[in-house]
């Protein structure tokens, strides 16, 4: 009785043993395939994503330091015009300081700066620009002491009275040889921690001692960047991106900020061996490679119920149930189907207004004057130093005539360095400039009298071919310079590696118009199609950030003419500025009754 009940009982069946081997040979490679797509598609998402974020993240931090060196660079040369001023000089020596605060307000606007102040010998305060500042004594402070030891302008780092770092440019003002006060101008860097504190990245600014002066988080100013993650860690924007849900793909970590990894990335700010370094949060990432993923899955998914479906059609019963599940599965189907489709338009929508918020921003980037400025205010300041160290030279040998002559120079740079300020204002605005006939030959003889002292350095070969005549087009002279220094001083960048430099520069005037070539020997051009784009650049960090060539090209479009590029056949690049002939023909003629 035992044994018959015992071979009696039924076994319960199990599933995956009794399909049939074809069966089970397709769900396993349907398990293989699975997970092999998956990750895969995680594996080049992920990296995909990761860069993507980031680039992005790159190109914030270099205009975040572009903007932060404009800023040091546009307020460097106001102690020196101050400390020449006659009235603060007047005040100074008479004692008498009734309109000195006024006059520095009348400047502070229009400099932008966030204060400045006019200290006497002892380091009172005598005038500024904030009253409560007046009769405060600095004659303590590093800014003070440092003016005294230099004639030239000091740059200092020092704690103000409500416990943020304030960044100074000082200068000694002298009268007869005399020291009588020291000038005193504050830099406005706290604006750009102002406008860091509304994004997701956390940002800091490391100066040359190697401690935090500029951050998201005030808690981290004055520390080093390990003390700073370890001890004072954010509790802003950063932290509330990282709370995402765990994502079973792992992401590589640059560094970790509250137990979460992030991407850090490095800049170099050009001023004093400053650093800037931003913390990129991985979860946007995370989101976009779970959205493809998702889909991916539900596409397996399916698969798989199709496989269990055809196989079990052992019974009529079973065969009624799959059907009726089929239909539920179909209907479930279309309708992620129709979600599948409205989402891949709505991703398609999103990266077309990705594109177009990218392009965007080049151009509006392209319009912020303060990275303008810096990269066109680098000549003049080369030269200047040029300038400055031969003057120094000179008068160490008693030659002070041809010291003298030196310094008119750099006063001529000064003026140039304004003239270049208001025209690109003037770029800026699209419109409103003032055009005349000016001779194409006398432009660049001006041009190359300001690279003068880059070319005699750099011992380059310079050729020029120039007709005989003069060749007149219509423009503004100050812009058409500075589109051939810009042309000159890349053709420079290129030589630096080449044994024997040789620059040729050919003006050519044929039918209506004139073509001006700059051509040398160097290595060529690699990306022609992305030359012209704004922060394109092929030059090492620190020697430009892409907006030389743009600016030349929107000049040029401006004018009525045309910049292109090409690689010469027998090596090296040539870049030909082509510009209609001015024909005083066209010229309207006043009417009869003015001429007589």
């Amino acid at each position: 009785m035992t044994s018959e009940h015992t071979d009696s009982t039924e076994v319960p069946p199990q599933p995956l043993r009794s399909f049939p081997w074809q069966v089970r040979v397709i769900l396993a490679v349907l398990f293989v395939l699975a997970g092999a797509t998956l990750w895969l598609t995680n594996t080049i998402l992920t990296d995909r994503f990761t860069q993507s974020t980031q680039n992005k993240a790159e190109l914030r931090l270099a205009l975040y330091g572009g903007n932060i060196l404009s800023e040091l660079q546009r307020n460097s040369i106001v102690p020196q015009l101050l400390s020449r001023d006659p009235e603060l000089i007047g005040a100074l020596n008479s004692a008498d300081f009734s309109r000195s605060t006024q006059r520095l307000m009348s400047f502070v606007e229009e400099i932008g700066a966030a204060s400045l102040m006019l200290l006497d010998g002892d380091g009172r305060t005598v005038a500024s620009t904030d009253r409560n500042n007046l009769g405060k004594l600095h004659s303590d402070q590093v800014y003070f002491l440092d003016a005294l030891q230099s004639n030239t302008t000091v740059f200092s780092v020092a704690e103000k009275d409500n416990g943020e770092s304030g960044f100074f440019y000082s200068r000694q003002v002298e009268f007869q040889s005399q020291i009588i006060g020291v000038i005193l101008v504050e830099v406005d860097l706290q604006k750009f921690q102002r406008a860091w504190a509304g994004i997701s990245d956390a940002v800091l600014v490391i100066g040359s001692e190697g401690k935090i002066i500029l951050a998201t988080e005030p808690k981290w100013r004055g520390l080093t960047e390990t003390i700073a993650l370890r001890r004072q860690p954010p509790q802003n924007a950063i932290e509330r991106a990282m709370r995402v849900t765990s994502d079973w793909a792992s992401l590589p970590a640059d560094a970790y900020v509250q137990g979460e990894a992030v991407m850090r990335i490095e800049g170099q700010i050009p001023f004093r061996g400053w650093q800037i370094i931003s913390f990129t949060t991985y979860a946007s990432v995370r989101e976009r490679v779970n959205g493809i993923l998702a889909p991916e899955i539900m596409g397996f998914a399916i698969l798989f119920v199709g496989v269990f479906y055809l196989s079990n059609r052992r019974t009529v019963l079973r065969l009624m149930f799959f059907q009726r599940e089929s239909e539920d599965l179909r209907d479930l189907n279309a309708r992620l189907q129709r979600e599948i489709s409205e989402r891949e338009k709505v991703q398609k929508t999103l990266a077309v207004a990705e594109q177009s918020l990218a392009q965007s921003s080049k151009l509006a980037a392209l319009g912020e004057m303060s990275a303008a400025v810096s990269h066109e205010l680098n000549q003049p300041l080369a030269a200047m130093k040029t300038y400055l160290a031969g003057a120094a030279l000179l008068l160490k040998r008693n030659r002070p005539e041809e010291a003298l002559s030196a310094f008119h120079r750099i006063d001529g740079l000064i003026e140039r360095m304004g003239a270049i300020t208001r025209q690109l204002k003037s770029y800026a605005r699209k419109g409103g400039e003032s055009f005349e006939p000016l001779d194409m030959a006398e432009a660049l003889a001006s041009s190359l009298s300001m690279m003068e002292p880059q070319l005699k350095h750099s011992n380059v070969r310079l050729r020029q071919i120039a007709p005989d005549q003069s060749v007149l087009v219509m423009g503004d002279r100050m812009r058409i310079e500075q589109v051939l220094i810009n042309l000159l001083r890349n053709a420079l960048d290129a030589l630096k590696t080449v044994s024997d430099p040789e620059i040729e520069v050919i003006i050519l005037s044929k039918g209506e118009t004139v073509t001006l070539s700059v051509r040398d020997n160097g290595p060529g051009i690699k990306d022609l199609e992305l030359l012209f784009e704004p922060f394109h650049t092929t030059k090492e960090p620190g020697d430009g950030v892409g907006l030389g060539l743009a600016i030349s090209s929107g000049i040029v479009t401006d004018l009525g003419g045309r910049l292109t590029a090409r690689n010469a056949s027998d090596g090296g690049a040539v870049f030909e500025v082509q510009l209609p002939i001015f024909d005083e023909n066209k010229v309207n003629s006043p009417p009869v009754e003015a001429a007589e």
